[in-house]
């Protein structure tokens, strides 16, 4: 009887922490430039969210956002990555992926 307890109890608690909804993805409020070449314009990511895939010459990328922002090695922001803080840079190896914003 106690493990049946148990078992009702395990899946009424996974069940009410599935029906709690996780707060909406807000934008970072500023800009992320990434400089890629001297012949082309810089990118420039307007109030960023979610994942943002990255040009595949970037070079430099500038957090000039409210939020930290995170440099994936891949354009689906799956892998663990680089924090830049706000205010800061980093260099980004070409080919990088990705940049996601962590809120």
């Amino acid at each position: 009887m106690n493990r049946l307890v148990a078992a009702v109890s395990s899946v009424a608690s996974v069940g009410a922490l599935l029906i709690v909804p996780s707060t909406p993805a807000q934008a970072a409020a500023g800009e992320v430039v990434v400089f890629s070449t001297e012949f082309q314009r810089l990118d420039t990511y307007r109030n960023p969210e979610g994942c943002n895939k990255l040009p595949v010459a970037a070079h430099v990328l500038l957090n000039q956002s409210s939020s930290e922002v995170v440099v994936h090695a891949d354009p689906f922001c799956l892998t663990p990555g680089v924090p830049v803080e706000p205010g800061f840079g980093s260099h980004v190896p070409a080919g990088s992926g990705a940049f996601s914003v962590n809120r």
